[in-house]
């Protein structure tokens, strides 16, 4: 035996067999129609029934990927925030200031979202009601995004537009915060991207006001 031939062998990645390959794409084509009910009508008129329908299968193979509704919901939730969050990075960093850095960042958020309202929604009122581990759960899911705001922030200190001793974490919580809840005037208000931008602005302006560097 070619000893070269072995250790190649032992490196590679193992191939899934055909029952997990099966596997693997049942659960994909479950959490596609989730995520298109949720993102329809929101979490509560989604039911198991209709996603099974919505994905060619019988409830019962959605069970044997997923213990519950809930369960489901949070591997939509999971996989879109890490989709999200790649979005902002890249939006952010074809910008050279802070201010404009969150921006960029996160009206592409609104940008990506912004038709799955329904869905938005959902995240933000389960908040209130789930049981904490799973809010635990879902803080986690959220964390890529507020990292996008916090780096942008963190990066306006070194390049000195911010004062040195500013609260990144403070500052990033309160900017997440702010372009969360301008969801509730695209909800409700009808607003547009634009004036959901323009909003956000003002709301960083004041944010910032008493961080900016005077260097």
């Amino acid at each position: 035996m070619n000893p070269s031939t072995n250790i190649d062998s032992e490196s590679e990645t193992p191939r899934l067999n055909r029952r997990q390959a099966a596997k693997v794409r049942t659960r994909q084509k479950v959490l596609e129609a989730a995520r298109q009910l949720f993102a329809e009508r929101g979490y509560e008129p989604a039911t198991i029934r209709d996603i099974a329908k919505g994905a060619g299968m019988s409830t019962g193979a959605v069970f044997a990927n997923f213990q519950d509704k809930a369960e489901l919901f949070e591997a939509v939730l999971s996989e879109d925030m890490l989709k999200l969050a790649e979005t902002l990075k890249a939006a952010a960093a074809s910008e050279t200031s802070v201010r404009a850095r969150l921006l960029a960042a996160l009206t592409a958020g609104y940008h990506s979202s912004l038709e799955l309202l329904p869905l938005v929604q959902a995240v933000v009122a389960r908040s209130w009601f789930q049981p904490v581990a799973a809010e635990m759960r879902t803080r986690d899911a959220i964390k890529p995004l507020v990292s996008v705001v916090t780096d942008a922030l963190q990066a306006g200190v070194r390049e000195g537009e911010l004062r040195q001793d500013a609260d990144v974490r403070l500052l990033g919580d309160l900017i997440y915060d702010a372009y969360l809840s301008n969801y509730r005037r695209a909800a409700y208000d009808g607003w547009t991207i634009q004036q959901l931008t323009a909003q956000l602005g003002k709301q960083v302006d004041v944010i910032l006001a008493g961080q900016i560097s005077r260097q």
